[in-house]
Order: structure tokens, then C-alpha cells, then sequence
């Protein structure tokens, strides 16, 4: 069937045909009429659970879902202008509705994820706050492992479904909130200027790997941004990597780029990962380590409408003691700032 694709295409008149296996003996075939990777528009009834959210259109007209129960941390690269930035809005403002403490680490003085600030517990804006930062979010998931391993000290008689692994098998009075990492530029955190800054990129980068190997457990989860991260950025790079399960590739700069983000789950993607116009942004592959692939594309969503969203689910923003310090200080919104008003007066002559 897959192989008739082209010709089914053909033959019926339509844009594409895509196959998919749906069981053994049984594959679907989704006939797609247009391209709707051109001008992209989300469903109005896509499904939202919690942490599953719709961001992007895929090829076949299907919606891509950033799970992250299901897919815990991912990858997105992205060279400057390609939609990572907008592919990291819908993401933020779809998590913004839902009861999640959202966490971000912008070494680009914030100027990424501050926009947001009303809707997020943390913020760090720079390699120094990083380095405060991410040993709070590791002992804070030290914290929920303790609650978990308490939970494990079993009378004989507890029922077998109260028995648990993570915080999802926690009573829900009892489960502590998830939290959604966004970290962007990873770069920034691995470089360094001197010797004596080696210590502390060392540091911060076995904390992310540490929050990769085990937060999942936790209810912590990672997303990965940047332009480039390969093993050319330090000791860990590739360890930290290999822990991130989903991978969102936009147009790169070069094929090498491509390998990193696709080149170890899916190597038949990175070709079509170079060959993304530079006139479509938003336009990414996206894959996982089953070896499954795609390319999909993020609708336009500006950078006032994103921070509007934030601010009008401020209120959902969880209270984490830990977290406190870093909560973001949220400028006042356009509209609640006063515009002083003087009567016109007659001009005399």
C-alpha cells in the first residue's frame, strides 16, 4: 500500500496519500486534498488532557500532540527565523490553561520567555540564575521521591492499585503539581569564558542530565531549545541528548545540525530536515526514538496575543515554596496602565 501512494495520488486527484498500519492486516489511508502546511489552522475541537496539548498541523492533516506523559523531555533546534520561537508560544500558552508550573531558563537576558512572566513560577535570565535555579528544581524532585518512597512504606493489607512508582499513583490530594521546564539557548549554558567558569557549566549540566535520567518519575519535564547541540558544546552534551526522547527539528544551518536533532532516531529524516524553504517557518520534522517521523508545520501565533494568554491565566500559576525566589516580577499589562488625558485647548492668536 505504502508503495501505491503516488499512484493512488494520481489516480484520485489529491494532493497526497499517507498510510498508516492500524493494527495487523488493517492501514488507514488519509487522503489530503491541499497542502496544509501552507497556511496552517488548528482544528477548533482538538483534544487537551493534561500535559497533552495540540501545537502544530502534521502533513497528513492530523494534529501533532506534545504528550508529556507519554514522550517526558524533547529536543527542538532551530536556526534563527525557522518558528522555534513560535513553535516554543503555542506550547507555553496551551500549558498556560492547564494546572502545571511552568519553569524557564532564557540566557538571552529574557527576552524569550519574559513576556510570559505572569504565568510562570520561575524564570532565570541568565547563566548565574541557571546555576541557583536548577539545584532547587533537583531537590525539589529529591523531595517528591522521598513523598513517593513514603508512600512505598506499604501496610500489608494496602491494595495493590495504591501501590506506585511516580506521583501519578499518589492520591490526588497528595500529588504534588508537574512542572514543565523550558530551557532556551541550551547553548548558553555550556559555554563558558574562562577556566574558572568550567566548575559551574560542569555542574549545571550534570543537574539537567540528572532532571532528564529522573524526573520523569517526579512529574518533571524538559524541553530542550536551541540552535545547535552537538558534542563540539562540552563534556555532557551528548549524554543529555540521549535522554531526550522527542526530537523537533526546524530549518538548520547545516546538514550536521540536522544529524543531531534526527540523525540517531530517525537517519531517513535528516535529508528532508536540510531541505525546509527558508520562506516557511514553523516548518519542522519531528520524530521520536521509536523511529517514527513526520514533518509538520506551527500555526502563527504573535508574541501580544502569547503574552495576553499568560496574563489572563496568571491566576493558574502554582504556588511552589521552592520556587518562590524565581517567581518573575509581571510588568502591568497595557491595559491597566493609565493614559493621562489633556483637554484639547483653542489655539489664540
Amino acid at each position: 500500500m505504502a508503495a501505491s501512494c503516488e499512484r493512488l495520488r494520481h489516480a484520485w486527484g489529491v494532493h497526497a496519500v499517507h498510510v498508516r498500519d492500524i493494527k495487523p492486516g488493517v492501514v488507514e489511508l488519509r487522503l489530503v486534498g491541499f497542502d496544509v502546511l501552507r497556511q496552517v489552522k488548528m482544528p477548533r475541537r482538538a483534544e487537551r488532557e493534561l500535559l497533552a496539548v495540540p501545537v502544530a498541523v502534521r502533513e497528513d492533516a492530523s494534529v501533532f500532540v506534545r504528550d508529556y506523559r507519554a514522550v517526558p523531555h524533547q529536543l527542538v533546534l532551530g536556526a534563527t527565523l525557522s518558528g522555534k520561537s513560535m513553535f516554543l508560544r503555542n506550547l507555553l500558552t496551551e500549558l498556560a490553561a492547564q494546572p502545571v508550573a511552568l519553569v524557564g531558563i532564557d540566557c538571552k537576558r529574557g527576552v524569550e520567555l519574559a513576556p510570559f512572566a505572569p504565568r510562570l513560577s520561575a524564570l532565570a535570565t541568565d547563566s548565574d540564575e541557571a546555576a541557583e535555579l536548577l539545584p532547587v528544581l533537583v531537590k525539589e524532585m529529591e523531595d517528591r521521591y522521598d513523598l513517593i518512597k513514603a508512600r512505598q512504606g506499604i501496610a500489608p493489607g494496602t491494595p495493590d492499585e495504591e501501590i506506585t512508582s511516580d506521583v501519578w499513583g499518589l492520591p490526588d490530594d497528595e500529588r504534588p503539581v508537574p512542572i514543565v521546564l523550558f530551557v532556551d539557548e541550551v547553548a548558553e549554558l555550556f559555554l563558558v569564558t574562562s577556566r574558572k567558569d568550567e566548575d559551574r557549566r560542569d555542574e549545571m549540566v550534570t543537574q539537567l542530565i540528572r532532571l532528564a535520567q529522573l524526573g520523569r518519575a517526579a512529574g518533571i519535564y524538559l524541553e530542550i531549545c536551541g540552535q545547535r547541540f552537538g558534542a563540539e558544546l562540552g563534556r555532557g552534551a551528548t549524554m543529555l541528548r540521549a535522554q531526550l526522547t522527542g526530537r523537533v527539528c526546524h530549518r538548520v544551518n547545516d546538514e550536521a545540525s540536522a544529524k543531531m536533532a534526527l540523525g540517531d532516531i530517525a537517519p531517513e529524516a535528516v535529508g528532508v530536515a536540510v531541505t525546509i524553504p527558508a520562506d516557511r517557518p514553523g516548518l519542522a520534522v519531528s520524530g521520536d526514538t521509536s523511529g517514527g517521523w513526520g514533518r509538520m508545520r506551527t500555526p502563527y501565533l504573535s508574541l501580544a496575543d502569547a503574552a495576553s494568554i499568560c496574563r489572563e491565566n496568571a491566576e493558574l500559576t502554582p504556588e511552589i515554596a521552592a520556587l518562590k525566589p524565581f517567581r518573575p516580577i509581571a510588568a502591568a499589562s497595557p491595559e491597566a496602565t493609565p493614559i493621562a488625558v489633556t483637554k484639547p485647548r483653542p489655539a489664540t492668536g
